[in-house]
């Protein structure tokens, strides 16, 4: 992702929009253990794109990997800073829309697909109608996201995004450290021969590979060390949701149930007042008789 061609590729297929050029921002570490020695980054670009009305806008894009759930937490304290920066334009000092990607090493349950896009959408809800204008002040306060589960990826390679993703494919290994894979696909688009290509160099440099296997090493350990522990945790948080989830469907039901019998009463009380009303009438004319 350093180099600026492969960034842009990355970017434009990710966003399905036209890069006109990536700045690449000083990466900061957000997470440094010595003691079992995983060093995590981010990758945060500046982006000039063109929008839907063919005007280029400055964007920051954020790009961020997961291994575990428990990632969540340091995606969200990241995701605040972003939202404090500012960035000069026209001289002016300014916030950037945000755009974020997020690369997770685990499988969300509840979504099967490789890649999703959750982008949001303005809605007038005096009229109920969807608002096709933008807002500048909404758009920084609000961002869209990207989501690709590296283990949901198959073997598609026909569209461009296809063969994008097919880079992060889990499978086709050469032996048991997962550091060096075959490329089995007819690489038809440049952008992906040369992100292949760095990455076989990277692969076969030997200072580059113990690094990487070290890091490998290192979530081994870091697995082994807490990997009961997050997961149990996850389990807990699970098991928590689920009992939240069961007290709101049982006090729904029992608001719901309230609710009837306070129809069955009104019901019956507008029952008596007509029986009332009818009696009150035959009484008239009886008397009037």
């Amino acid at each position: 992702m350093e180099n600026e061609r492969v960034a842009k590729f990355f970017i434009s297929t990710m966003l399905d929009k036209k890069v006109e050029s990536v700045e690449m921002k000083p990466q900061e570490l957000t997470y440094d253990d010595e003691l079992i020695g995983i060093r995590l980054f981010r990758l945060d670009f500046l982006a000039i794109i063109i929008d839907e009305n063919g005007e280029p806008q400055k964007v920051l894009i954020e790009i961020q990997k997961a291994k575990n759930k428990i990632d969540l937490m340091r995606f969200r304290n990241y995701l605040a800073e972003q939202y404090k920066k500012e960035d000069t334009v026209d001289d002016e000092k300014i916030a950037l829309p945000i755009t974020t990607i997020y690369i997770l090493g685990f499988k969300l349950p509840e979504i099967k697909t490789a890649c999703i896009k959750v982008e949001r959408q303005y809605k007038d809800l005096i009229n109920n109608e969807i608002i096709e204008a933008k807002s500048e002040f909404v758009e920084k306060l609000t961002h869209d996201s990207y989501v690709v589960q590296v283990r949901r990826i198959t073997g598609k390679y026909k569209s461009r995004l296809d063969k994008l993703l097919s880079i992060f494919e889990q499978k086709n290994f050469t032996d048991d450290t997962e550091v060096i894979k075959e490329y089995n696909y007819k690489t038809d688009v440049e952008e992906v021969k040369l992100m292949t290509d760095i990455l076989y160099h990277s692969g076969a440099d030997p200072a580059t590979r113990k690094r990487i296997e070290a890091e490998r090493e290192a979530w081994r350990t870091y697995e082994a060390m807490y990997g009961r522990k997050l997961q149990k945790l996850q389990k807990q948080l699970e098991e928590k949701d689920k009992a939240i989830g069961e007290k709101d469907k049982k006090i729904d039901e029992k608001d719901k149930a309230i609710d009837e019998k306070d129809r069955a009463l009104n019901e019956k009380e507008k029952a008596l007042e007509a029986q009332q009303r009818l009696i009150q009438e035959l009484q008239n004319k009886l008397k009037n008789n």
